[in-house]
């Protein structure tokens, strides 16, 4: 007998960031909006969590806001809240512990507007996702990317994956094959005794890699990191490849 995977319907995207990279672009348009083929990079993962069921998306809004809600409230295929950071940007810590009432007491998505985007391989990454998360071992689910693989990425990767999934740091430097690809499954409890105001990620990352609850899935198929205005180009072109 199996027993059914739990499967997230609540997510929250980040979209309140400046997009200091993406200048000149986003001195008018916030960076979740920028198109890469034909279509605003916050729809590339809205589109993909309703293909996960998701029901309902908390989006947050900080850098040009208006813009951001009037977009996102077109969407018919879910509930969209906003989450309102107009008067404090929040980092992406404090932006998701704000949000933490419209999201419940269940595990959800979180993505990031603008990295969480990539060609997906023969199954979708939120599925191997899905299917990988286990709530007594887990408070947080990374998707990561081989960086060897990726379009449009320079860094020296984020973490370290072992046989079981486990992730810790990239020693300092050192390089390391995985990159954070933007897309988690958390849980409500990696926020207990989070700081208040503006705060990173990073810091609950931390926290469950020394208890041992942060853990990693690889991508399947390649990820397409859009920093500079450059990297819209290498994107496209990449997409245009897999089709071929």
């Amino acid at each position: 007998m199996t027993t059914e995977r739990f499967r997230p319907e609540n997510a929250m995207i980040l979209a309140a960031g400046r997009g200091k990279r993406m200048r000149p672009i986003t001195a008018t348009t916030p960076k979740p909006l920028i198109e890469v083929n034909g279509k605003a990079l916050i729809d590339h993962g809205l589109d993909r969590l309703a293909g996960a069921g998701v029901k309902t998306c908390v989006v947050n809004v900080h850098y040009l806001a208006d813009l951001v809600e009037v977009h996102v409230r077109r969407r018919k295929d879910m509930n969209i809240r906003v989450s309102d950071e107009r008067g404090m940007l929040l980092e992406t810590g404090g932006g998701i512990k704000k949000a933490l009432p419209m999201l419940g007491g269940e595990p959800f998505f979180q993505l990031n507007a603008d990295t969480a985007y990539w060609i997906e391989g023969v199954k979708p990454n939120l599925e191997h996702m899905i299917d990988a998360w286990d709530e007594d071992r887990m408070d947080a689910l990374l998707l990561v990317a081989e960086t060897v693989h990726a379009v449009g990425y320079g860094g020296r990767g984020d973490f370290q994956m072992a046989r079981d999934g486990t992730l810790s740091r990239r020693p300092e430097r050192d390089v390391t094959p995985f990159a954070y690809a933007g897309a988690a499954i958390l849980h409500p409890r990696l926020f207990d005794d989070a700081p208040d105001g503006p705060f990173s990620m990073n810091l609950l990352f931390d926290k469950a890699i020394e208890e041992g609850r942060l853990f990693g899935v690889q991508m399947e198929g390649i990820w397409l990191h859009i920093g500079t205005p450059d990297a819209i180009a290498a994107a496209e072109y990449a997409v245009r490849e897999s089709a071929a």
